[in-house]
This record gives structure tokens, sequence and C-alpha cells, in this order.
């Protein structure tokens, strides 16, 4: 039985990089996001091409009963859970003071909650397999707070809290956590920038990185990864 593993938000930028990445090295993915067409051509290319199952389900991660659902349909699977990736966000610009009102409550319920709820509906797979290995997808705005992004920037240090927390309490398990910071990335998010691709990193190196981190003996963990592109932050 081949392992799995889970990519929240897994069709566009970092997410898709990591389903196909992945899929490439021999594992069955399962992927969430909004758009079902998207899934279905995410599911088709990655069978077609590396000859393993690519499991989809339409979810909107805002919504915490739809988180869980896909929780469910993870577990109804059946296979071990090899990596979680909780890489399902959402950027709106704005500063504090002067954003639209539930511009923090969207960002907080996309950016965190969705998180702590797949997590949490996974865990006890984590814990019956005493392995595993969860990354979750905070931001160099964890570390940092981004100029016109006050709410992101606070959704960012909390999933870095959350993440931290998480290492601590899955320590004893066996199982991993590593909080992964990525600066400026070639995403949907900087459509629309006039600025050169290799001005940004890019979403393969994103993956290849965790890959790399993930391919680690069983005595070490990242805890931590800090990317950002070489000539520093946009």
């Amino acid at each position: 039985m081949r392992e799995l593993v889970v990519v929240s938000g897994g069709t566009k930028g970092i997410g898709k990089a990591l389903a196909e990445k992945f899929a490439q090295q021999g594992y069955d993915v399962a992927v969430c996001a909004r758009s079902q067409q998207d899934l279905e051509d995410l599911k088709s290319d990655i069978e077609s091409k590396y000859q393993v199952n690519c499991f989809i389900k339409k979810t909107d991660v805002a919504d915490k009963a739809e988180v869980l659902e896909f929780g469910e349909f993870v577990k109804k699977i059946q296979s071990p859970i090899a990596v979680l990736v909780n890489n399902a966000g959402v950027f709106v610009q704005g500063n504090i003071i002067s954003e639209e009102e539930g511009t923090l409550e969207k960002q907080i319920s996309t950016n965190l909650y969705s998180a702590y709820h797949l997590t949490r509906s996974l865990a006890g797979k984590f814990l019956e397999q005493k392995k595993g290995y969860i990354f979750n997808m905070c931001s160099i705005a964890s570390l940092k707070a981004y100029d016109n992004g006050g709410s992101y920037t606070i959704s960012k240090f909390a999933l870095l809290g959350f993440s931290k927390s998480l290492r601590e309490e899955f320590k004893p398990f066996g199982v991993k956590v590593s909080s992964v910071m990525p600066g400026a990335t070639l995403t949907n998010s900087w459509a629309g920038v006039d600025l050169p691709s290799e001005r940004f990193i890019q979403p393969e190196d994103v993956a290849a990185t965790i890959w790399s981190a993930f391919s680690l003996s069983d005595s070490v963990v990242i805890e931590e990864i800090i990317m950002r592109p070489q000539l520093g932050d946009i």
C-alpha cells in the first residue's frame, strides 16, 4: 500500500508543486481546493504522469465543516499518512486601521483555523502510526510585518505559534513538524506585479526544499525553513 501525502490548497502555486513532487516520488496524494475543475485537471495530470492515485475533494477551507469533511474523506482512504501540508491560504492587502471589516476574520479562518482543524482531524492517524510529518506553510510575514499586510501578518504569526506548539506536542510520538517561511513566491498572490519571474522564489524550489527535509533520517527534524529571493524581500 502506497503512503499518502495530504495537501490543502493543492491545485496552484506551492501546493500544486508539492503534490507533483511527492507524486513523482511514488506517493499517492489527497488534495483539496475550492475549484472542482482545477481539482479534476490536477487529478488527470498527476495520475497520467506518475501512475499514482490523486484523491480530490472540493473544499472551502474557510468553512470549518468543510475542512472536517475533508479530514474524514482522507481517513476513509485508509492509507498511512506520510505527510500533511497545511498549505491553503489567502492574502488580502490592507492596513489594520483602514482595512475592510471582516478582513482579519477571513484570513484567520483560511490561514490559521483551516490548519488547526485539519491537523486535529488527522492527529489520531499520526499518533497511531507513531510517525509522519506535518509541514505548516507559514511565511516571512510570520517573522516580519508586511507593509500593507496587517491582518495577513497577524494570521501568519499565529500560524507559526500553532506550528511551534504542534512541534512540542508531537515530539514524543515520532511525528515531525516543520514551519516553512517562504518569502515572495511566484504564485497568483503576485499576479499583475511588474517584476521579472527571477525576482521571486519558484514554487518548485519550495517543494524541493520540503522534499529534502522530509527525506532526512528519523533522528532529525528541521524545525524552521526560511526562504527568500536571492535579492531579498519584495
